[in-house]
């Protein structure tokens, strides 16, 4: 195969590649070994279809850690995360703030981190903004209860927590971002 090197020429006047044009010229360069232009490459910023299925994973994670919080909300026996005074996840479970309306708080959550899941898949951002608002301000007053109310803490309640701060952050730094679309306009 022929070397292929970059050759500088002036474009012609009026000539400019555009849309579907420029891409093929990129699929063609990439394939010839050729580096990209730099007006090409990545600006190191994380792609919007990126963020969605990093939001997405993390609430799959969520899920995860609520179910094993409705496993110990039903279970008799010593738990796990039963680690000392301070750390029981036991006791924070089979409380009466374990519970809304008869339905376990893991519960919720796990319906919750389904539902953020189902709003980053369907680029539904501010929606999932604002439903991850929520979220963090109830996982923060169900902290609180832990801290001072019960005055232990649950290892998959904190690791939730956690969670949902990440996808908070992100949620929010994904809705204020603007698409190209809205950069052109």
């Amino acid at each position: 195969m022929a070397f292929m090197g970059r050759v500088k020429t002036a474009p012609e006047e009026g000539y400019a590649l555009t849309g579907w044009s420029w891409q093929l010229h990129l699929s063609i360069v990439s394939c010839s070994g050729v580096r990209n232009p730099p007006s090409a490459r990545p600006s190191g910023s994380i792609k919007l279809t990126t963020m969605r299925s990093l939001i997405a994973l993390l609430a799959l994670a969520g899920v995860v850690v609520s179910a094993l919080a409705l496993q110990v909300h039903y279970s008799t026996a010593t738990e796990p995360c039963d680690i000392n005074a301070k750390w029981d996840c036991g006791i924070v479970n089979h409380s009466p703030f374990a519970e809304i309306l008869h339905v376990p708080v893991a519960a919720v959550g796990i319906a919750g981190y389904l539902a953020l899941a189902g709003l980053a898949l369907a680029r539904r951002r501010r929606w999932l903004a604002g439903l991850t608002l929520a979220a963090l301000g109830f996982s923060l007053y169900l902290t609180y209860i832990e801290k001072y109310v019960l005055e232990v803490y649950c290892i998959y309640c904190v690791t939730s927590l956690g969670i949902i701060v990440a996808m908070t952050i992100l949620s929010l730094g994904w809705a204020l971002k603007r698409t190209p679309a809205q950069r052109s306009a």
